[in-house]
């Protein structure tokens, strides 16, 4: 019944767009590593020069989980910008540590701003109290130009004081990257949502001896991870197991997400899991590749934010707005290759070079996805990405030739439609399969799944249930394949 209880009050987290937290009080903040040379003036900063000096910060400290190819490019761009000469900013110290550091750095006074890191972990510091609010007036322009949602998901995380308290700065998704080529010369249609890549349809290319479609090992990608995991949100859990399984059964299985892309890259399959970034440098190197965003996928914002604590709150509500505005065209760098969230990006010389990345952004405008819930995935994730590995990567052939199989008997008249659906649904849902705890014979539910996600951090423990998985998902395929006429 506990069990019970925490998967309702997951789902019921599921819904809620924004947490219900109220801002935290002022409290007189704790001197920060950002260097201040003079003393800050009572004028907030605006975009240009006024006869009101404002504060001079020599460095901004910055907390991110960015690569090196965005914090590179955005420090050389900034430091060269007026907005850097009018605060007196002569370096941004970029601190790439993990998430779980950040509330220590914060509370210690040690940063400026926060970067990166997706709508979860912001919100977890907004509620703690962590984020100051973006006040003013050149933060408060800069925000005028940003959607206040995309694809149906928020790019600010606005208080009930009515105040802004993070900003998205580029907009991340996870999508099928396709080769139109290769759809159209295997006379597939192109897909439109997961489901469309474990269809009857998209095994017509199996029996070709060609299969379509290509996703990553989960334990070897961590987006083609929550891919999966945004599948058994969007389809629950014994639907979105049979999305995922059967589209392993119509395609071929990677040892990384970069491999899947280049393979769509390269032509041999025609569609395959990706982040968006993978998708927008696919588009880069071959004309023929475009990157899709299912309707029924995750899309979010990626956040930054001054955090309580900074000595230089003027230099960093700058650069939020430098990064929002004159820093978009960042997202263009080929190395960096992400979606900008203000649409005035594209009227730069850069932005127009993008018509393939401007034709995505104004597709999700109007989109309706998915309201991902972290907190849901997290608590499942070790069982997905083993589970996955062990009933479907293992035992891919037996999957596959049992598959043809039955796209054969259905496309042969063999057997009619409804007694096609039964049989693929028994294919792909979760197996029976005996504890290796207590030896009785249970199934993997979503209940269950919770209940040993944390167990599976004991090597010896995860080797019985993967051994055992395993065993079960070969037991089931050779059952429907003799099943099939």
């Amino acid at each position: 019944m506990v069990a019970v209880a925490i998967i309702a009050a997951l789902f019921a987290a599921q819904q809620q767009q924004a947490p219900a937290a109220s801002p935290p009080p002022p409290t007189a903040s704790t001197p920060a590593t950002g260097t201040v040379t003079s003393t800050p003036t009572t004028t907030a900063a605006s975009p240009t020069p006024t006869a009101t000096s404002p504060e001079v910060c020599t460095t901004l400290v910055v907390i991110t989980r960015h690569p090196t190819d965005i914090l590179d490019a955005a420090r050389a761009l900034f430091l060269q910008s007026d907005v850097a000469k009018r605060y007196g900013v002569r370096d941004v110290v970029f601190k790439p540590v993990p998430a779980a550091q950040w509330r220590a750095l914060i509370q210690a006074g040690q940063a400026d701003v926060a970067w990166g890191g997706g709508p979860t972990l912001f919100d977890s510091l907004y509620k703690d109290g962590l984020l100051l609010p973006l006040e003013g007036d050149e933060v408060k322009s800069a925000l005028a130009q940003i959607p206040k949602t995309i694809a149906g998901m928020p790019m600010m995380r606005v208080g009930p004081d009515g105040k802004v308290y993070w900003v998205a700065w580029a907009v991340s998704s996870f999508g099928i990257t396709i080769n139109t080529q290769v759809l159209k010369d295997l006379g597939l249609p192109e897909p439109r949502s997961w489901a469309d890549l474990a269809s009857f349809e998209y095994g017509k290319a199996v029996l070709r001896g060609t299969p379509a479609a290509g996703l990553s090992s989960l334990t070897k990608s961590t987006s083609n991870t929550r891919i999966a995991e945004i599948i058994l949100q969007a389809y629950g859990w014994d639907e979105g197991w049979r999305v995922i399984t059967l589209t392993a059964a119509n395609g071929r299985i990677y040892g990384g997400s970069e491999a899947v892309r280049d393979a769509v890259i390269a032509g041999e399959i025609g569609a395959g899991w990706t982040i968006d970034f993978f998708g927008y440098t696919a588009q880069l190197q071959n004309p023929a590749t475009r990157y899709v965003v299912p309707n029924d996928t995750s899309v979010n914002g990626d956040p930054i934010a001054v955090v309580k604590g900074t000595r230089c709150r003027q230099a960093a509500e700058a650069f939020v707005a430098w990064v929002i505005t004159q820093g978009q065209v960042v997202v263009f760098d080929p190395k960096v290759n992400r979606m900008p969230v203000n649409p005035s990006a594209f009227d730069t010389p850069e932005g127009k070079k993008r018509a393939d990345l401007k034709a995505v952004y104004d597709y999700m405008l109007h989109l309706r996805t998915i309201n991902f819930n972290d907190t849901l995935a997290l608590a499942t994730e070790n069982v997905v990405m083993y589970y996955f590995d062990a009933a479907v990567t293992d035992n891919a052939q037996l999957l596959q030739d049992a598959w043809a199989k039955l796209v054969k008997a259905y496309l042969g008249g063999r057997i009619d439609r409804a007694k096609a659906v039964e049989l693929a649904r028994r294919l792909g849902e979760p197996v029976t399969f005996k504890d290796p705890d207590t030896g009785q014979m249970v199934k993997l539910t979503l209940e269950y799944a919770m209940k040993i996600n944390d167990k599976l951090k004991d090597p010896a423990y995860r080797d019985k249930i993967y051994a055992a998985w395993r065993e079960a998902a070969r037991e089931k395929y050779r059952e429907v394949a003799s099943q099939i006429p």
